[in-house]
């Protein structure tokens, strides 16, 4: 099926072409706007095909040297290299990646403020003194359709301003459209890019987990014939866990969010499982308001 785009209420745009689901908002000079939604349809048309030409190395783990040609493509490898010592293919970055590719039509003079979101995964322009809400969900498995269109995100919002390191929010966990090695029920996490977002959510998401042998795990080949983990079990089925088992998941995942904050792939994380969340420190606190209808985990 070719691209199709629909105007939503409010002046923002669906963009959607096989597993590329996009909703975009920009906010500026009229002109400057309508301009921009115009260049990003242009590029979004063609993005896919780019992407399907080159599937077979985006699939495959991400090595020392990277032989991938297009730009997205290029950009979702630089973004999951940090983690090549472990089990990582470029796919753990496409739907940050390809936000980030779009947005790149709106950051321009005229723009104040623009937003791509693809499944969750975000990319932000904010010009001086522009800021952003987005909304976050700590069962990524609750969201449907209807709520990522109308921003109906029910657990709380950060507000990032320009002057933050982020342009990039990513949510992965074992609930979502994606695959997962851990049980979190949700890992949002702010970067400096979207790609970078997507890859460090992934790689956290992973980390939360404990042994459990009333945990489902399948090969991920026998849960989605095309994925790209291969035989690795990947989770699909949490029970109810002690909250003990929960509290130590969820430390382990933290311990991994923080080293990577340390070295400085990501600024912010968040992560929840079953009812309880940590984050790492220099949390944006003056930006977070609603609270989490959660428990704090406790060390």
């Amino acid at each position: 099926m070719p691209a199709w785009r629909c105007l939503l209420p409010g002046g923002r745009w669906h963009f959607q072409h096989g597993p590329m689901d996009l909703i975009i908002e920009a906010r500026g000079d009229s002109r400057a706007v309508a301009l921009a939604h115009e260049r990003a349809w242009l590029r979004f048309a063609g993005l896919l095909q780019e992407l399907v030409d080159e599937l077979p190395a985006l699939r495959a783990p991400v090595g020392a040297g990277c032989a991938l040609r297009g730009v997205v493509a290029r950009r979702m490898w630089a973004a999951c290299r940090p983690y090549r010592a472990g089990f990582i293919t470029p796919m753990a970055a496409v739907a940050g990646a390809v936000a980030q590719e779009i947005l790149a039509g709106y950051a321009r003079d005229g723009i104040a403020r623009a937003w791509v979101n693809n499944g969750g995964d975000i990319a932000l322009h904010l010009a001086p003194g522009a800021s952003a809400s987005v909304g976050i969900c700590s069962d990524i498995a609750a969201l449907d359709a209807a709520q990522l269109r109308n921003g109906l995100l029910p657990d709380g919002q950060l507000r990032i301003r320009s002057a933050m390191p982020v342009r990039g929010v990513a949510t992965s966990g074992w609930r979502g459209r994606s695959q997962s090695l851990g049980i979190a029920d949700s890992v949002t996490v702010l970067a400096r890019t979207a790609a970078e977002a997507d890859a460090a959510a992934t790689i956290v998401a992973n980390a939360v987990d404990v042994p459990d042998e009333r945990i489902g795990r399948m090969p991920a080949w026998q849960v989605r014939a095309d994925s790209d983990l291969g035989a690795l079990p990947v989770t699909v089925a949490v029970p109810a866990l002690p909250a003990g088992q929960v509290r130590h998941a969820l430390r382990q995942g933290l311990e991994k969010a923080q080293r990577l904050q340390s070295d400085g792939l990501l600024w912010w994380a968040l992560l929840v499982c079953q009812r309880q969340w940590v984050a790492t420190a220099a949390a944006p606190a003056r930006s977070l308001h609603q609270p989490l209808h959660l428990h704090r985990s406790l060390p």
